[in-house]
């Protein structure tokens, strides 16, 4: 399991940086100053939670128990859920994209718990 959040982490970050780059340049002149923003708000979160997919690796690892692997996956779906949604919001303008963020959202807020019960379960 250690493996898969540090391969997802990996390619993540690799991801992120990508987009973020995209934006920066390729973006740049194409899109709305408020809907790069939201582009690049993605980018930011992805990579934060690329290295939060690492740190579950360790977690899982250093913690053994349920609640390791918990959070890399909900890192890994909150990614998809929130990431995934500000990018293609900024690249349709279709507003309405906007609701899945915040599923995103919880689903990282809950791999940050995830994460701190798996240090709290190993005492």
């Amino acid at each position: 399991m250690e493996r898969t959040f540090v391969l997802l982490g990996a390619l993540s970050g690799f991801v992120s940086v990508a987009a973020g780059a995209f934006g920066a340049h390729a973006l740049k002149d194409r899109l709305a100053p408020d809907l790069l923003a939201v582009f690049e708000t993605g980018a930011r979160y992805q990579l934060v939670h690329a290295l939060a997919m690492v740190a579950a690796a360790w977690v899982s690892a250093r913690f053994p128990g349920p609640a390791g692997p918990l959070a890399g996956w909900l890192f890994a779906a909150g990614t998809v859920l929130f990431s995934g949604s500000l990018y293609a919001l900024a690249l349709t303008g279709v507003r309405g994209l906007g609701a899945v963020t915040p599923v995103g959202g919880v689903a990282l807020l809950a791999g940050w718990l995830a994460l701190g019960w798996a240090a709290i379960r190993s005492g």
